[in-house]
Order: C-alpha cells, then structure tokens, then sequence
C-alpha cells in the first residue's frame, strides 16, 4: 500500500540519521569518515616531527577534535581531544621545545577541543529535543489524520500524504473515509495557510467530517455539519489575527455500490478524476461550491451533489493543489488527465504510486505545497 505519511524531498543513497548533532553516514563512505581524525593526528605528529617549520603539525592536532565532533559519537570525540593533547605534549618533548612553548601548544589544542566538545553537546541536546518533538508531533498526526484502512467496505484506499517541508509530518491537507449505511464516504480537502494554524482548523474539519458522516442523510448535510463546526472554531479563536481566514476547500464523497455510482459535493476544491480503461477525466461540478467555513448563508454558493457511474475496473482519484499545482522547470503546472493517461495501472495502490512518481519527475523534486492524494475503487 501507498498509504504512509511522508516528508518530501527525502532521497535515495546513504541515508543519514542525526544522531547526537552528529551525521553519522550510514555506507561505504562511513569508514572513511571516521578515520579522518586518526589521519589528521598521524598527520600533526609526522609535520611537527619531520616538517621543515617548527609547529607545522600543531594545525592538524587541533583539527583532529573538531573532526571528531563531526564524525564520531560523543565518546569518541572525547578521546580523539584527549589522544591530541597528549600528543601535543609528548612531540614537543621529543624535538626538546622549551616549557613554555610545552604549555602554550597543550593550551591550544586543549581550548580548541573543549569547545568543540562544547558545540557538540549542545547539538546533541538541540537533537534529543528535536527528536522528542517530532515523536509527539507523529503521535499527534497520527490521532489527527489516521491512515484509513486498505479496504473500507466495497472500496479499496489508497492514500498519501507528502509535505512541501521535509522536516514536517502533517500540514494543512486532510482526508477521511468512513464506512457508513449511506454507502462509503470520503473526503479531501484543504485549508488555507499552513503550520500549527492550519493543522488545528484540519483536525476541526476532519473531527466534523468523522462524526457526522454516519448521520447526515445527504453530502450536503454533511458539508453543512463540517461547515458548521469551522464556523464555531472561528469564533473561538476570533480574538487571533488569522481567525477570519480558517476556511477549507473540500470534496465528500458517496460510493454506492448498489447502485453502481459515486456522488460528488464540491465546496471550492479541485474536481477529482475518473480513470476508466485507460483514460483520465475530470468530474467538474454543475454547480461549483464555496469554500467550509466562511460562514456564509446556508444557500449561498451551495452546489448540489454531482452523480457518475462507478463500477469495476474504475478508479476514483482525488487530490490536493499540490498536485495540480505542481510545477515543472519551465513553469508549466502538472496536469493528472494528459499525464495519467494511457498509464497501465489496475488498482487504486498503483494509481497513487504512479501519480507521486509522475509528480516528482515533473518537479525535479522540488515541492512548494503539501501533497494529499486518496484513491478509491470498487472491488468485489
């Protein structure tokens, strides 16, 4: 399944995990990182030793801790600044230089490997926070927007979840399915603006989304609910200078598989896409709606429900303008019925894959919103 929440712009190669501050390559390049500051005290003792100028190794010694700092754990750093001073001190003995010089070259490499340790502390520190906080903050994601099962009643789900921010996990993108006597309901949507903002008024929608999509008799009650719920958010927190601005486009969905159709709500968000037999078509609203959560009348800017004939070997796929709006080098915005088209995929798994490969071939790699995706298709 491609149903995992990932941060964009994490690569393939050698992987590198922070530990401690430290980059610890993981690879072929690994062991030759780690001897960079064995090199560089061998080193020092040869030029300071045989060199033509007095001191020329003392560089390279005082170098060798803040290598170590960059390379090893903090254990090893300690001794490599440990093993440099020694050996400050045993070279100088060995040319016959004078206590004074003794002491001076000691202090040197002794002051330049305590702060190096110093900074590595507090790296280190700065990372065990940074870990902590996006443990809780993957918690939170998860209670927020959960992964929805591969199959929800008739219908196979596939999701994805990319952020334009590698070191985030969630942002203001949502999605949602549910089980329900109506048929399977979906949703996708998008609220404006991003950070912890956007993912408070995300977590308000999907909530709505979750408790009333077993009640509400049609899409638009349901969208009614939602909107509804934004509406109250708002004035909650109408005292902070974006409260006015905490709307969300969204899309709900209602598979019947009795009857062989899947309705659409629109309210602002980009229309999704049908593949059938090799083709990719654009389910536009009638009626285009507004956005959740502008307060607005109940009838003002309301579309209807849109129906379409979904059955076998169909494929219903949504997403967020970071697909649509996904850009190539050129400019040129990514475009999911002439890209798709003609793609030899048969699950709604394999749409999601090939729609992520496809966008980050045609950006290069380089996202500027975050990216939901949810596929959704009949199976027996």
């Amino acid at each position: 399944m491609a149903d995992e929440v990932r941060a964009g712009g994490r690569g393939a190669g050698a992987r590198r995990d922070v530990v401690g501050g430290a980059a610890k390559v993981r690879g072929g390049w690994a062991g030759l990182l780690a001897a960079v500051p064995v090199l560089l005290l061998v080193g020092g003792v040869v030029l300071d030793v045989f060199g033509p100028v007095p001191y020329a190794g003392l560089p390279l010694l005082s170098a060798s801790p803040l290598a170590a700092c960059m390379v090893l754990a903090f254990r090893g750093a300690v001794i490599t600044a440990a093993v440099a001073c020694v050996l400050a001190v045993c070279v100088d003995v060995l040319v016959n230089r004078p206590l004074t010089a003794v002491v001076v070259n000691l202090l040197d490499v002794a002051v330049i490997s305590v702060i190096a340790l110093w900074l590595k502390w507090v790296v280190q520190r700065q990372g065990q926070r940074f870990a902590a906080v996006r443990a809780v903050a993957e918690v939170a994601q998860r209670a927020v927007l959960p992964l929805p099962p591969a199959r929800v009643g008739a219908v196979s789900v596939a999701t994805r979840y990319e952020c334009a921010d590698a070191e985030a996990l969630v942002g203001g993108d949502f999605y949602a399915v549910r089980s329900t006597p109506f048929g399977v309901r979906a949703l996708i949507g998008d609220v404006r603006g991003k950070g912890l903002t956007a993912v408070s008024t995300m977590a308000v929608a999907t909530s709505a989304f979750r408790e009333a999509a077993e009640q509400a008799a049609t899409l638009r009650e349901l969208a009614e609910h939602m909107d509804r719920a934004l509406v109250r958010f708002v004035a909650d927190v109408g005292d902070q200078p974006d409260a006015l601005e905490r709307f969300a486009t969204a899309v709900l969905v209602e598979v019947s598989e009795e009857e062989g159709r899947v309705r659409l709500h629109h309210r602002g968000h980009p229309p999704p896409y049908l593949i059938r037999g090799g083709r990719v078509m654009s389910l536009e609203p009638a009626v285009p709606g507004l956005p959740l959560g502008l307060g607005l009348p109940e009838d003002a800017g309301v579309s209807g429900s849109d129906t379409f004939p979904f059955h076998q070997g169909d494929c219903l796929l949504l997403v967020t303008d970071g697909v649509t709006e996904a850009r190539d080098r050129h400019g040129a915005y990514y475009e999911p019925c002439t890209r798709l088209a003609g793609r030899d995929v048969r699950t709604a798994s394999e749409v999601v894959d090939t729609l992520v490969a496809d966008v980050t071939h045609w950006t290069g790699g380089r996202r500027h919103d975050d990216m939901a995706i949810l596929a959704l298709a009949p199976v027996r």
